[in-house]
């Protein structure tokens, strides 16, 4: 790691944010497999941020997401309603990324914008407190 943890920090929420705007421009394009991916690697860079920021380590994307449920969701720091749509962007990011004839659509991906800002603001919140 170079730099200072909170240089690395800011910088996993900079790219939280970049990566927010990436899913936006596929979503214009109809790219929804894409879209999908992008928003789960805006919450995911947000989440390691947290983590990171909480002196918690994960190895693995799965690693990650349990730490988070287990330090952040379970114990009511964050939503229950912004884990279940971290937890099932996800599954969908591997399921577009990974599975044959499968493509995900408007009515799918949209709704996921909101609840990854969301998710991405109470992290910021965290951080900054």
């Amino acid at each position: 790691m170079t730099g200072t943890k909170r240089d690395l920090v800011k910088y996993r929420l900079s790219r939280s944010w970049d990566t927010l705007e990436d899913a936006r421009i596929l979503a214009d394009r109809q790219r929804w497999n894409a879209s999908i991916n992008r928003l789960y690697y805006a919450c995911y860079y947000a989440v390691t941020a947290l983590l990171l920021n909480s002196d918690l380590n994960a190895t693995t994307h799965n690693g990650v997401k349990s730490l988070f449920s287990e330090e952040f969701i379970k114990t009511g720091i964050i939503s229950k309603d912004l884990g279940k749509s971290y937890s099932q962007l996800f599954t969908w990011r591997q399921k577009g990324d990974y599975d044959d004839l499968f493509d995900f659509d408007q009515e799918k991906v949209l709704p996921y914008f909101a609840p990854t800002q969301k998710l991405i603001e109470k992290v910021e919140s965290l951080i900054d407190a």
